[in-house]
């Protein structure tokens, strides 16, 4: 692999509250999974996570989750089909306003936290997410976990499909993501994710938690914004990747 996608998840700062240095992380990754405003991010916050990524030439993702602001999204929430898509459509849509206002656009959608882990196998949700995305516009790609089910219905219904690994998260033998509840699930060692993310973008290959190593083929790599040293991390992956002859670039 000569050229990978860095994604991150930004703006989710709200109100008072701040979280993340976006624009240090832009320096680093070339996608922007912006937050709607409904795990976090206010319009404010949200139109100048908008401006910021278009002057550093970053793609623009709707980040979509569960209406949870208090649980920052990371709970499951047992909503109706409908009513999941109805929020999926009203969040790719505020977006979508507020980046035009900064004459950019939004390119992609990946969901957020809980709803990302509940539509990896959760089928009706899943259906949902693809249902709204597809009806706001079918052009918009869909990012997810390898394997997962939202990925799947995203291909059945014609639209495309991006798979994603994660730089500072740690992975089951099975290919999910260990529940941030278990130790070591988020580590904090810039230069373990750097090799993390080496071994991802050149062997298409990742270590999972008991040592096995899985293979694992990812359009694009996520590093989180707001974990521990984010930006160290961000860095030093870039770093890491450079040194190897794997140019960062946009999916789209």
């Amino acid at each position: 692999m000569t050229a990978i996608d860095l994604n991150s998840d930004v703006g989710e700062s709200f109100g008072r509250w701040t979280l993340g240095d976006d624009n240090a992380m832009f320096a680093s990754v070339s996608s922007a999974n912006v937050a709607c405003g409904f795990h976090a991010g206010d319009p404010s916050v949200i139109r100048r996570t908008c401006r910021e990524a278009a002057a550093a030439g970053v793609a623009i993702g709707a980040h979509v989750g569960y209406r949870d602001l208090a649980g920052f999204g990371r709970r499951f929430l047992d909503i109706s089909p409908s009513e999941l898509a109805d929020d999926v459509v009203y969040q790719i849509g505020a977006l979508q306003a507020l980046a035009a206002a900064e004459r950019t656009k939004v390119r992609y959608v990946k969901p957020h936290g809980g709803l990302y882990n509940a539509i990896v196998a959760h089928t009706a949700q899943a259906q949902a997410v693809v249902d709204a995305v597809k009806s706001v516009d079918p052009s918009l790609p869909i990012m997810g976990l390898p394997g997962s089910e939202v990925l799947r219905l995203t291909e059945l219904a014609g639209m495309r499909a991006v798979s994603e690994a994660f730089a500072d998260r740690a992975y089951n033998p099975d290919g999910t993501l260990v529940s941030r509840s278990l130790p070591g699930a988020v580590p904090e060692d810039p230069q373990q994710v750097a090799e993390h993310v080496l071994r991802m973008a050149t062997e298409s290959a990742v270590r999972a938690i008991d040592g096995s190593v899985l293979k694992i083929r990812a359009e694009s790599i996520c590093v989180h914004g707001d974990s521990p040293g984010a930006v160290a991390m961000a860095t030093a992956v870039k770093s890491a990747l450079g040194d190897a002859g794997v140019s960062i670039g946009s999916f789209i």
